[in-house]
């Protein structure tokens, strides 16, 4: 089962070394990492997603992470209310059969249009993880050359 877990932590050096470590140790990969500044420069928050299937073991890691020092706080999103999105940056080639598909995706997605070169178009997504999918199938027939995807962030409701 997937788990995002949010932790307030000092934004410190190290900070996000010794956090990952802590999964690591248990061999947990970590699917998806964002971290930031909050409104406060001196707390950054970190939003982590893995894939654990035993509760267990995530209860100790989430006890664990409130025992180092530089950890504020610590949610566990899984069973709460929240939103969550990720950032997708993709380039497609410019093709002149696919520019109604294209003006489709941004009429029905939150799809935009960033930048427009003689041979390729960059588009920007900013969606919860279902709605990329379905966007990223349409964009995979049209041709992707180049993806990049920031980590997902979550915010509760």
């Amino acid at each position: 089962m997937k788990h995002t877990i949010q932790a307030l932590v000092e934004n410190k050096f190290g900070v996000l070394a010794r956090i990952a470590s802590l999964f690591s140790a248990r061999g947990y990969n970590i699917e998806s990492l964002a971290v930031g500044e909050t409104q406060d420069p001196t707390i950054s928050c970190m939003t982590i997603v893995i894939d654990a299937p035993d509760e267990r073991i995530l209860e100790q890691i989430k006890k664990q992470l409130h025992k180092l020092i530089d950890v504020i706080t610590v949610v566990d999103f899984t069973r709460k209310e929240y939103l969550e999105r990720d950032l997708l940056l993709i380039k497609i080639s410019k093709k002149q059969e696919e520019l109604k598909n294209i003006e489709k995706l941004t009429k029905h997605y939150p799809v935009k249009v960033i930048e427009e070169k003689d041979r390729f178009f960059i588009l920007e997504i900013c969606a919860d993880r279902n709605q990329e999918e379905e966007i990223l199938k349409d964009l995979k027939r049209i041709g992707i050359k180049e993806l990049v995807r920031t980590g997902r962030i979550a915010i509760s409701k």
